[in-house]
């Protein structure tokens, strides 16, 4: 049996849910062609989360990766397309520590870029109805280490599909994150098994230009 690996975050910040980790364990031990999904909760936690997301790495041995995270200002499903070598918090993490411009790895390249064919699987979410979009930055805070982290661990198993997806808040965290459209479970659900059915799929990316100018 082959192993879908998708990860999600305890719930930061003083809220009491995270939709990456409901997502995440809403798709566990469900089958994508010859793909089971694997679900994993990672701790908010700047010295924990990369332990953990190596821990889950060695214990399933996933032929493909999916991280995902919350980003509260965010009103779509955002597919990152880089991890940076940063870790720069605005907020502090779940241990009360809050680093201001530390590497993720120290001598690591200054980024990764995906592995996950995101423009085609943007225009899949889409064309379903979502609201999905590219995203040229993963931030600075634990989602981006565990997106740098992930791609570094797997610098050596190229062939493995991997990247992270930032997710927007539930209706139930609207009044925690106004600027933000939130979307609801099953919908956030929906999304993330169209992208994992895809991956087992095979999806090819697109090769078209639609880069931003700003």
């Amino acid at each position: 049996m082959q192993r879908l690996l998708i990860t999600g975050f305890e719930p930061f910040g003083g809220e009491t849910v995270n939709p990456s980790w409901e997502v995440a364990r809403a798709l566990h031990g469900r089958r994508f062609g010859a793909a089971q999904v694997v679900a994993e909760q990672l701790p908010c936690v700047f010295a924990r989360s990369l332990p953990a997301l190596r821990a889950a790495l060695r214990r399933h041995r996933p032929q493909w990766v999916v991280c995902l995270g919350l980003a509260g200002s965010r009103s779509a499903i955002s597919l990152e397309r880089v991890g940076v070598n940063l870790c720069d918090a605005r907020i502090a993490d779940n241990a009360g520590v809050q680093p201001a411009g530390s590497p993720v790895v120290a001598g690591g390249p200054a980024a990764y870029f995906t592995r996950l064919p995101v423009k085609a699987l943007v225009q899949r979410l889409q064309a379903d109805g979502l609201p999905a979009e590219l995203s040229l930055s993963a931030g600075s805070f634990v989602c981006n280490q565990v997106m740098y982290g992930l791609l570094h661990a797997l610098r050596r198993r190229p062939q493995v599909p991997a990247g992270f997806i930032h997710l927007p808040p539930l209706p139930q965290q609207a009044a925690a994150h106004p600027g933000s459209r939130p979307l609801a479970l099953d919908a956030q659900v929906r999304g993330l098994a169209l992208v994992l059915d895809a991956l087992a799929a095979g999806l090819p990316e697109l090769q078209q230009a639609d880069g931003r100018t700003d």
